[in-house]
Parts: structure tokens; C-alpha cells; sequence
């Protein structure tokens, strides 16, 4: 009798490693098996490009595979809710941009930060303008004059309601800036119409058309950021060519982010935090990302505390902004989304 008793004990401390709050793994031995990483957009794009190098180093860090897989549609919301539909156990996580702050209010999904949990901010990939090689515009104040002289006849490519390149649009708007906004699927899309001459301009992210701007196919005539581009520094910023511009230019507009479920538990999010932090102050990201110009959340925003900060203040000012233009679906007020 004593022997069962040990042996029913002992079966049910094993099953208690292996099954509490859900997971299927025990904590202490996290991760043994290959994680997946959800990149909520297409290939090629800005959040792809950077969502793989890390990938590949936290790889390292982890000494399991960590797979990108492209899950795009709806502005992120679909990737985005594919993480929280998976078991959260931590072998399902996710890369993502800014959209998340903004699917509630444009009606694409009713996610925000708050339904996950972070385990780091990651960079921004500052915008830039771009024309083609052969614009007839060779500086931003070129261009922005003939926007002012010409409201709503110069086209400007964008990929999307919600989306970063929008709100530019928006900024450029209400800075008596008025562009003919055309929306394209992705970012190379953006850029393939300034190059086959659709339209005339595109806010893109540096990382995204960077190597276009090398070869000279691009023309870089400004950086909509406070901060001078490393690898650009002659490029002049929106706020020295019009300087009402200051206001809106202290925000990342593309900030990226890891974050998994909030279901999953304090003890994988840490293990997957620890990991992070040395990856971030690995020799290869950080060559990675001055060789990119981005900017370093993480450095900005070192605590959750001062994260969580950011993305609630990030989500108000774009929100709001939004739906000053008339183009959310809903007031951020119906979510609780304080005005700036």
C-alpha cells in the first residue's frame, strides 16, 4: 500500500510540472522545442526584415529554432490574433508594428497592447520621403510648396487606413499639406509606384527603401523624425524645412515590438526577456541596426513600466489623430483612449 501511495504521489507531482496554467511544458526547462515567431505582414516589409535578423540571434541565445512565419491581413489584426489563439505556452510569439494601437478604433479587430504582454519595445524605422530618381523634385521644400500651390494633386502612396504612411498623410494635412493619398498592400508596393511613376511621393521606412536610395533609383528629400538619420545626416528633417512640424515629429511612427499572450506565464515571459536583453546588446543587432539607422526603443523605454507608458501615450496621439480625419470606425472614446 505504501509503495502505491508513493507512486500515485509521484505521478501527480509530474503532472502538475507539466500541466499548470495551461502550458504543456515545464517552466524550468523552457524552451524545449522551436518557437514560432508571428510577423503580422507580408515578406520584404519593415517589421519582416528587422522581426527576422532577430529571430535568428534570439535563436542563438535560446538554442532552439525561431521560425518567422508572415501572417498578413487586415492592418496586423489576423497575425496579431493568431498569437492569443495559440496555446500560450511561449512557443508562439510575436513581431509587430504600430498597428495594434489602432485596430480597435479603424474597426479591424477589438486587440490593443493590453491583451499582451511585452517582452520588449524593439527599434523604430524612422519614415522617409522618397520621389523617383527622375521627380522633378529634388528637396522637401520642392515638394511641399507644390502641394501647398496644388491641394490634393500631388499623389503620395500609403499603405493603408491606420497605417503609418496614413498618418503622415494626416500630419501633412494638417500642416496645410494636402496630398491625393493612394492606398497600396504593402510597403514595396509604395515604393514600386514612385518608381513606375504612379505617384509621386511615398513616406517610406528608411530600413525598406534604403538600398533603393544607395543605388539612386530613390531620391531621399526628408526624414519625418526629431532625430538626424546616422548613415543620412546631410538628409534634412520636416521640422527644418517647416519648423510647425516639431510638434508631431517627437513620436515613433513604426515602432516595433515583441510581445507574447498575457496568458502566458511571468516565469517564460523572464526566460524570454533575459534572452532578449542579450541579443540587444549582442555586437551583431547592434551593427544590424546602425547599419539601418533604426532607433532603439529599448534604450528609450528599458522598463515594462516605461513601455506600457509609450504605447498607451503612441495609441492616444495616432488614434485621436485619426479620428479627427474622419476615418476611424470608432471613437476612441468607446475604449477609454484618452485625448492627447
Amino acid at each position: 500500500m505504501r509503495k502505491i501511495i508513493v507512486l500515485a504521489l509521484t505521478a501527480l507531482l509530474l503532472l502538475s510540472s507539466v500541466y499548470a496554467n495551461g502550458q504543456t511544458e515545464t517552466v524550468s526547462t523552457y524552451p524545449e522545442k522551436g518557437i514560432t515567431m508571428i510577423v503580422p505582414y507580408g515578406a520584404g516589409g519593415t517589421t519582416d526584415v528587422s522581426g527576422r535578423k532577430f529571430a535568428a540571434l534570439l535563436s542563438k541565445e535560446l538554442g532552439v529554432s525561431v521560425t518567422v512565419v508572415n501572417q498578413a491581413g487586415a492592418s496586423g489584426s489576423i497575425g496579431c490574433q493568431a498569437v492569443l489563439d495559440a496555446v500560450p505556452d511561449g512557443y508562439t510569439v510575436l513581431f509587430t508594428a504600430e498597428s495594434l494601437g489602432t485596430q480597435r478604433v479603424m474597426g479591424l479587430s477589438d486587440l490593443s497592447y493590453a491583451d499582451y504582454k511585452i517582452i520588449s519595445p524593439m527599434v523604430n524605422d524612422p519614415k522617409v520621403i522618397v520621389v523617383a530618381k527622375n521627380s522633378k523634385y529634388n528637396t522637401l521644400a520642392d515638394l511641399l510648396e507644390d502641394m501647398k500651390a496644388n491641394p490634393g494633386k500631388i499623389k503620395m502612396s500609403y499603405t493603408g487606413p491606420g497605417g503609418s504612411g496614413h498618418v503622415q498623410g494626416l500630419i501633412m494635412e494638417k500642416l496645410g499639406y494636402i496630398p491625393a493619398m493612394t492606398a497600396y498592400k504593402s510597403g514595396s508596393d509604395c515604393y514600386l509606384a514612385v518608381l513606375s511613376g504612379e505617384v509621386d511621393f511615398t513616406n517610406s521606412n528608411i530600413s525598406t527603401v534604403k538600398a533603393l536610395i544607395e543605388s539612386g533609383d530613390l531620391k531621399l528629400l526628408g526624414v519625418s523624425s526629431n532625430v538626424k538619420l546616422s548613415i543620412y545626416p546631410d538628409a534634412l528633417l520636416f521640422e527644418e524645412v517647416d519648423p510647425n512640424a516639431k510638434e508631431y515629429m517627437k513620436n515613433a511612427f513604426t515602432p516595433l515590438n515583441f510581445l507574447v499572450s498575457k496568458e502566458v506565464s511571468d516565469e517564460v515571459v523572464e526566460v524570454l526577456r533575459s534572452a532578449t536583453k542579450k541579443v540587444i546588446e549582442s555586437q551583431e543587432w547592434k551593427t544590424f541596426v546602425a547599419e539601418n539607422a533604426l532607433e532603439e526603443l529599448y534604450v528609450q523605454y528599458p522598463t515594462v513600466e516605461a513601455a506600457e507608458a509609450f504605447y498607451k501615450s503612441w495609441e492616444s496621439m495616432v488614434s485621436w489623430m485619426l479620428d479627427d480625419a474622419g476615418v476611424t470606425k470608432y471613437s476612441p472614446s468607446e475604449f477609454g483612449i484618452e485625448k492627447p
